[in-house]
């Protein structure tokens, strides 16, 4: 079965580290992001990969194209034409399309130009910048018993702010600071979608999947969520690429399960 990463956007909220590269490229503990998705993938025995590219598309493609570089001892010996020897080689199980998708292409119109790669009647999605602990194989398990066309993992996220109790006339009738109970769930990409999905994507690069096409597979009764109590962190601040470092450094990184 296929993963669809979502690899394209700009990452404006992280532009420091955008500037330079793509925001899946961002290193936590030296490998990108989307390593540490992938390798995600690969412990439940899913090794397919077509990753939707677009803003800085050609350092991914590099990235790939010079896996043993990043990851092998390397000998350059110039006595003899510039030979290059890799030590110790390993790679991974993995096939990997990179697929321009378009620099200012929308989400859904990323999805909708990778369509001529799925050959399957199902396949697997998520975002480029973020991180879970999710079980795919019950994830998989779970889309395969409702029947519906897609499935997304939602996880509880907790309010951010105090909360204000406001009446009619702007004036704060309460306030508290925010509590396990404010928490509400929100999608955290790792999504299993049936071929039917394209259906849903019609109107080219501008779509984007959150909107009208999620919309309308739930209005419609096709959209289910698989509930997960576990971790999951996005990375789309300096501040949010902190806490992954750190769980990294610390030996806390709850998705390494490799």
């Amino acid at each position: 079965m296929k993963i669809v990463l979502l690899a394209g956007g700009f990452g404006t909220r992280i532009a420091r580290e955008t500037e330079l590269v793509p925001k899946p490229m961002i290193e936590i503990g030296g490998m990108p992001i989307l390593w540490h998705i992938m390798k995600e993938y690969s412990f439940y025995g899913f090794n397919e990969f077509i990753v939707c590219a677009g803003y800085k598309q050609h350092v991914i493609k590099e990235w790939f194209a010079d896996y043993f570089l990043h990851t092998s001892d390397i000998t350059f010996d110039f006595t003899q034409g510039n030979k290059v020897i890799v030590h110790n080689k390993y790679s991974e199980p993995w096939k990997v399309t990179v697929v321009d998708t378009g620099y200012d292409t929308m989400t859904g119109g990323r999805l909708s130009r990778i369509q001529q790669y799925i050959e399957e009647d199902m396949f697997m999605m998520t975002y480029g910048d973020g991180v879970c602990d999710v079980d795919i194989g019950k994830l998989l398990k779970f889309h395969k018993k409702h029947g519906k066309i897609a499935t997304l993992t939602a996880v509880m996220r907790e309010e951010q702010k105090g909360i204000l109790d406001i009446g009619g006339d702007n004036a704060v009738r309460s306030f508290r600071e925010k509590n396990v109970r404010d928490s509400r769930p929100i999608n955290a990409g790792y999504m299993v979608l049936n071929n039917k999905i394209f259906d849903y994507l019609k109107g080219g690069d501008s779509v984007i999947f959150e909107k009208e096409p999620l919309q309308q597979l739930a209005a419609e009764g096709q959209l289910m969520s698989y509930m997960h109590q576990g971790f999951w962190q996005c990375m789309d601040t300096e501040r949010e690429k902190k806490i992954l470092e750190t769980l990294w450094a610390s030996g806390n990184a709850a998705w390494k399960k490799w």
